[in-house]
């Protein structure tokens, strides 16, 4: 299949970043295929988003409206996401270049797909769910949102998206598990539109009309409606990067003060008594049923209010007789 190049925009080196480029090609009329390459990894470093922008904006104001693709020179990754080192330390990054890049492609006036052909992390998964179609290429590379294990919050920008686009169940998968989707899985889960290379793209372009529907010139407008929500968060930057000191400075404060309350203040309450569930609360195998998901809930709000409102000497023994009665196993500590 021939290609013509269009342009190419450098990549400029960045601290620890060897640099590299953005090269539009036109492999059909009217159809752009931006590949970045940016080695080892493709990270999103602020020479990464001037030059991507850069290519946006060439790709509207200098040919005619219709599809723009993106994908990676790199087998292995499509991106990797931030360096989040150099990220945190680079004045405004967040609100005035990824953020401001993420919100060009979710409202560019024509239609945007991202063709995933190697491993789709973090920051990366973002970028190309900020398109309107993602294509996997095949067997190789997992999308996947992993700071829960390298500890960084999503702030609201961040998450949004996914939120809009996602089913809760995916959406917890993805922040909350961490879960790694080959792209058999994140076909079954919405994440991706299909499955295929260059040339079943581009017959998924054909077959949906995707190079005329920029033609009236309201495409953008259309998504800036759908997606306002995260268009606005992106514009404003609230509960964005720059709210993350606050926000870790007040969960520190929170933990300390936790740590306190059970440390200390419990022991004023010397008289009183904790009733606990005992190891063997969840499956109950010892009393010879399971707790029904009413007592579970149950047992959740008392032992709440046990913990925070200290009850009653009375009132926790008939608790605790309540529980036996229900054969429901319990632990009884004196503070």
């Amino acid at each position: 299949m021939g290609s013509e190049e269009l342009f190419t925009i450098p990549i400029h080196p960045m601290e620890g970043h060897q640099g590299g480029s953005v090269v539009c090609t036109s492999p059909a009329p009217q159809i752009y295929l931006l590949t970045w390459n940016s080695p080892p990894d493709n990270r999103l470093t602020s020479a990464f988003c001037s030059a991507l922008m850069s290519a946006l904006n060439i790709i509207e104001f200098g040919y005619p409206p219709g599809v723009l693709i993106t994908t990676s020179a790199i087998s292995k990754f499509y991106s990797n996401g931030l360096d989040l080192e150099l990220a945190v330390s680079t004045p405004g990054f967040f609100e005035d270049e990824l953020y401001f890049l993420w919100r060009r492609f979710l409202t560019y006036p024509m239609p945007t797909i991202a063709l995933i052909n190697g491993h789709c992390f973090a920051g990366g998964l973002m970028l190309a769910m900020h398109h309107d179609y993602r294509v996997f290429t095949g067997p190789k590379g997992y999308m996947c949102l992993n700071e829960i294990e390298f500890g960084m919050p999503l702030m609201a920008p961040m998450s949004s998206i996914f939120r809009i686009k996602l089913a809760p169940q995916v959406y917890r998968q993805l922040v909350l598990e961490a879960h790694r989707f080959d792209g058999k899985e994140a076909l079954s889960a919405g994440l991706v539109d299909a499955v295929g290379d260059l040339h079943a793209l581009l017959d998924f372009v054909r077959d949906k009309g995707l190079v005329k529907k920029s033609a009236t010139g309201v495409y953008g407008l259309l998504k800036a409606e759908m997606y306002r929500e995260s268009v606005a968060l992106l514009e404003s930057g609230v509960g964005g990067a720059s709210q993350l000191p606050a926000l870790q400075a007040a969960e520190k404060k929170r933990k300390i003060e936790g740590t306190k309350w059970f440390t200390q203040d419990l022991t004023d309450h010397q008289k009183d008594e904790l009733v606990l569930p005992s190891p063997s609360a969840s499956s109950c195998s010892s009393w010879g049923r399971d707790i029904s998901p009413q007592q579970q809930l149950e047992l959740g709000e008392y032992y709440g209010k046990v913990g925070i409102q200290m009850s009653s000497h009375h009132h926790i023994l008939e608790k605790e007789k309540q529980f036996k009665m229900a054969q429901i196993p319990v632990l009884r500590v004196s503070r």
